[in-house]
C-alpha cells in the first residue's frame, strides 16, 4: 500500500483523522503524513499528542504501534511506526547505522549555493533550554547535505530559496541549526531564525521522502508525503507547482 495524504493541518486529531494521514502499510510497520503543531508524544506539559491516536492503527494487532524515530512538533511528513517489538527492534538498527535515507524540504531565507555539505558538530545551548542545541567544536559529529530545488522571492522582497535537505546524522534540530548556521534559516523557525512565536508562517520543514531497507533481497521501501497547504504558497514562491502535486497523485492511484 502506497499513498500520499493532502489533509491539511489540524488543531487535533481522532482516530478518523490518522488513519486518513496513513501513507504505508505492511506487516513489519507503518507510515503517516504526521502534521505540523502536534507533538509526536506527550511532554511535560500534557496536550494532545500523535501517541494518543495510535490505538487506531492497530489493524488487528494486539499491540498498538510505537514510534520508531520522532519529528519535531512543527515538523510535518514521513513518520515511521513500528507494528511490534521486533519490528521496532529491526527499525531502530536501521536508523542507528544510517541505513534510511530521509529527505526533508525546506523553504529558507536568504541566497545559498546551489549544493553543498553542512558539516557542523552539535551540542546543547544550555541546560535550561532543553533540546535548543547550538554549533559546538566539542558538540556530536552532524553532517547535512543540501541541493536548491528553486528560488524566488518572499513578502518585502526578500530572496527565498526551496532546498531538498538529506541528513546525514539525526541530531536533534539538525537541519534547523545547520541552515541558521550557513546564514539562511528556515522560514517560519522562531527558535534558529527570525520568526515570531505566534501569527508567523508556521516552520517550513517538510519530511518529504523517506527510503527503507526493510527486507532482505527486496527493493527499500520508498514512500513521500506531499507538502501540507501551510507550505503550498511559498514552496510556490519558488518554482513548486499544484499541477507536480496532481502528476503525484495520479501515479500513486
Amino acid at each position: 500500500m502506497r499513498g500520499a495524504s493532502i489533509v491539511d493541518t489540524l488543531p487535533g486529531m481522532t482516530s478518523e483523522e490518522i488513519l486518513a494521514r496513513l501513507l504505508y502499510r505492511d506487516a513489519l510497520m507503518l507510515v503517516i503524513d504526521k502534521p505540523a503543531g502536534i507533538a509526536v508524544h506527550q511532554g511535560p506539559k500534557g496536550g494532545d499528542n500523535l501517541e494518543a491516536h495510535f490505538d487506531a492503527l492497530r489493524f488487528g494487532l494486539p499491540r498498538t504501534p510505537a514510534l520508531a524515530h520522532r519529528l519535531d512538533r512543527d515538523t510535518s511528513g514521513c513518520l515511521v511506526l513500528g507494528r511490534h517489538r521486533k519490528a521496532l527492534e529491526t527499525l531502530g538498527k536501521l536508523f542507528k547505522r544510517g541505513e534510511i535515507s530521509k529527505t526533508y524540504w525546506a523553504v529558507v531565507e536568504g541566497e545559498p549555493p546551489d549544493e553543498g555539505l553542512i558539516d557542523l558538530p552539535l551540542g546543547k545551548l544550555d541546560s535550561k533550554r532543553g533540546w535548543w542545541m547550538k554549533v559546538d567544536p566539542l558538540g556530536s559529529p552532524s553532517q547535512t547535505r543540501w541541493k536548491v530545488m528553486g528560488r524566488g522571492i518572499g513578502r518585502e522582497e526578500r530572496p527565498l530559496a526551496w532546498l531538498a535537505l538529506e541528513p546525514l546524522t539525526g541530531r536533534t534540530h539538525q537541519l534547523r541549526v545547520h541552515a541558521s548556521s550557513m546564514g539562511w534559516p528556515i522560514l517560519g523557525d522562531p527558535i534558529y531564525g527570525s520568526a515570531v512565536f505566534a501569527g508567523g508562517p508556521g516552520l517550513q520543514l517538510h519530511a518529504r521522502e523517506i527510503v527503507i531497507p526493510l527486507y532482505k533481497n527486496k527493493e527499500p521501501i520508498k514512500v513521500e508525503a506531499q507538502p501540507p497547504e501551510a507550505m503550498r504558497e511559498w514552496l510556490a514562491r519558488c518554482g513548486w507547482s499544484e499541477a507536480s502535486l496532481s502528476a503525484a497523485q495520479m501515479a500513486d492511484g
